[in-house]
C-alpha cells in the first residue's frame, strides 16, 4: 500500500499587533476622519455663521429696497439681487445645519462639502462685488456730489455696510469648507 504524504494541521500562535491591522489594499492603515472644526457645516459655530449671513443679507435687502430711488442706480439693483441670492442661500444652509445638529449628522460628505464650497464661493464673490459697487456709488453721491440731502445716503450706506457684514460672515464659511474639501482628498 502506498501512502501519500499528507499534511497535518498545526496551530501557530498569533502575535498581538500594536494598533489596527494593516491591510494589503491600504498599507498606511485605515484613514482617520478629521475632527469637526467649529465653523464648518453641521457645527454650532457653523450655524451661527449661517444665521449671521442671513440676518445681515436680509437687513441689507430690506434697507435698500425701502428707498424709493434705488432702482435708478444699477449698482444698487445689483446689490439687491446679490443680497437676495445670499439670503436665500444662507437660509437654505441654515435649515440644513439645524437639521444636521438636531439629528446629529455629520456633513463631511465630499459631494455635500463641494456643493457648499461652490455655493459659498459664488455668493461671497457676488456679495462682495455688489457691496463694493454700491460703496463706490455711495461715496460718489455723498462726497463728490455733496448731494445727500436729495438722496438717501444714510440708507445706502447702511445697506452697503450690512452687505459687507454678510460678506465678512460668509468668508470664514467658504474658507473652512474649502479647507475641509482639500483635506478630504
Amino acid at each position: 500500500m502506498m501512502m501519500m504524504s499528507q499534511s497535518h494541521p498545526s496551530v501557530h500562535p498569533l502575535e498581538l499587533l500594536e494598533g489596527p491591522p494593516v491591510t494589503a489594499g491600504n498599507p498606511a492603515g485605515p484613514r482617520v476622519r478629521m475632527k469637526d472644526i467649529q465653523g464648518m457645516p453641521g457645527t454650532p459655530a457653523g450655524l451661527a455663521l449661517r444665521l449671521s449671513q442671513f440676518v445681515f443679507a436680509v437687513l441689507s435687502l430690506c434697507v435698500m429696497s425701502t428707498t424709493s430711488d434705488f432702482p435708478s442706480v444699477t449698482a444698487f439693483r445689483y446689490l439687491v439681487a446679490a443680497v437676495g441670492l445670499q439670503s436665500l442661500w444662507s437660509l437654505s444652509l441654515t435649515i440644513v445645519d439645524i437639521h444636521a445638529l438636531l439629528v446629529k449628522r455629520c456633513l463631511r460628505n465630499s459631494k455635500v462639502v463641494s456643493l457648499f464650497t461652490i455655493g459659498d464661493g459664488i455668493t461671497s464673490t457676488l456679495t462682495f462685488a455688489a457691496a463694493s459697487a454700491a460703496a463706490g456709488i455711495t461715496v460718489l453721491v455723498s462726497n463728490d456730489f455733496n448731494n445727500c440731502e436729495e438722496n438717501h445716503c444714510t440708507r445706502f450706506e447702511t445697506a452697503t455696510a450690512m452687505a459687507f457684514m454678510s460678506w465678512f460672515a460668509i468668508s470664514p464659511s467658504f474658507l473652512l469648507n474649502f479647507w475641509s474639501l482639500a483635506s478630504m482628498r
